[in-house]
């Protein structure tokens, strides 16, 4: 279907401009004088060749969150929906979320609401996204929404990043050392075996095992990295069943550094989330459903159904959190608290605050003890290598010095 540019001006003389799809410019121009708009000029937009695009189409948390707050000061501003929607997609960068602005104007210019609209493209409105605009605009505070929702997605990041930023040191130095132990094995045992084996003579144990694992390695490279990629083929597939799902991720609430961490995070999450939606008037029950579905951990997100099924039955939130035993005792009291004087949303934001700073010295923390013990870990594997190698040299010095 042909596009059409136009351009026209309301009743109080403001200029508005956009691209519509449709079969001939007087349908076009039809439309925009139902819009009551005067003044119309409407001319085809011809498709100009484009080189293909590389990267750079994929919509990132940043671009959101400055689509958000844009949004939102446009429509504290008291411009139009679309207008909105126009100056942001003309403006945006990223091909692919530009795409999805003016798919998100045209939806609305055809009578959706914006909440409709966004939830077109789930990958890029989430259903949190999505429920928050539609409190927003039922309530007639679409720009106090956004300005949440900014802030959170803001927070939300900030978080990830943190934990992203701890993997980061640890993988560093596990790849390095997996990438110098198997070029010394590869590439330098070799040679030095090839020269003991001239030199004649008994070799220590230490250099006989580094040697037989050279030749070990070199025999089996291909076996190793096909076992390798095999492994991770399989963990995936088995982390795709609900059952190997719900066993890695209560690995995981258990394991003895990273699960502490883990718990923190998940808790950070579910009151910053909650807290997000109870203040922005989604009502409980709709908020903890997509607060279970973006647990990111299938024994938090049961939990959080279970929660979200006793309260159905009648029951208090305090009391099945407390029963699932996933969140600490101080999290259950303030909730308790807040659910006693009706201040459940403050009180949320509150325990995500101090979450979130516990979770930042959870990482420092984690990452000052992983630092000693990689360091001494490359320093043991390349080392002994090294000294295995020069065992039989240090051997033969002593005998030609004696």
């Amino acid at each position: 279907m042909p596009k059409f540019a136009w351009e026209g001006k309301t009743r109080t003389g403001a200029v508005q401009k956009g691209v519509t799809e449709a079969q001939d410019a007087a349908s076009v121009e039809t439309q925009l004088k139902r819009a009551g708009l005067l003044g119309i000029t409407v001319k085809e937009q011809r498709e100009a060749f484009k080189m293909p695009s590389f990267g750079g189409g994929s919509i990132d948390t940043k671009d959101l969150v400055i689509f958000t707050r844009q949004f939102a000061t446009m429509i504290d501003s008291g411009l139009p929906l679309v207008q909105c929607l126009d100056i942001l997609s003309s403006q945006q960068e990223k091909p692919a979320f530009k795409q999805i602005l003016l798919k998100v104007k045209e939806s609305v210019e055809s009578g959706s609401t914006f909440a409709d609209a966004l939830a077109k493209h789930p990958k890029a409105f989430d259903e949190l996204f999505v429920n928050l605009v539609a409190a927003g605009e039922i309530g007639g505070i679409l720009d106090t929404i956004l300005n949440r929702l900014a802030a959170y997605i803001e927070k939300a990041m900030k978080l990830k990043k943190q934990i992203k930023g701890a993997m980061v040191y640890p993988v560093t130095i596990m790849s390095i050392a997996v990438i110098v132990v198997g070029v010394i094995l590869v590439f330098v045992i070799p040679t030095f075996a090839k020269m003991f084996a001239d030199f004649g003579g008994e070799l220590p144990a230490p250099t006989k095992f580094v040697i037989a694992l050279s030749d070990f390695l070199l025999k089996y490279i291909i076996v190793i990295i096909a076992a390798f990629f095999a492994t991770i083929w399989g963990f995936k597939k088995f982390y795709a069943t609900p059952v190997g799902r719900k066993k890695v991720d209560a690995f995981a609430l258990k394991a003895p550094i990273a699960g502490p961490l883990i718990r923190k995070v998940a808790v950070a999450k579910f009151t910053r989330t909650l807290g997000t939606m109870v203040s922005s008037g989604v009502p409980i029950m709709d908020g903890l459903e997509i607060v279970a579905k973006t647990a990111g951990n299938k024994i938090i997100e049961e939990a959080i159904f279970g929660v979200r099924q006793a309260i159905s039955e009648g029951k208090t939130m305090a009391e099945p959190l407390q029963a699932c035993g996933i969140f600490p005792p101080m999290v259950v009291q303030m909730i308790a608290v807040g659910e006693a004087t009706g201040a459940m949303d403050a009180m949320l934001t509150k325990i995500a605050d101090f979450y979130d700073d516990e979770v930042d010295d959870a990482v420092s923390a984690m990452t000052a003890m992983m630092e000693p013990m990689l360091m001494v870990f490359l320093g043991t594997t390349v080392g002994g290598l090294v000294v295995a190698m020069y065992l039989p040299i240090f051997k033969l010095a002593g005998a030609v010095g004696g």
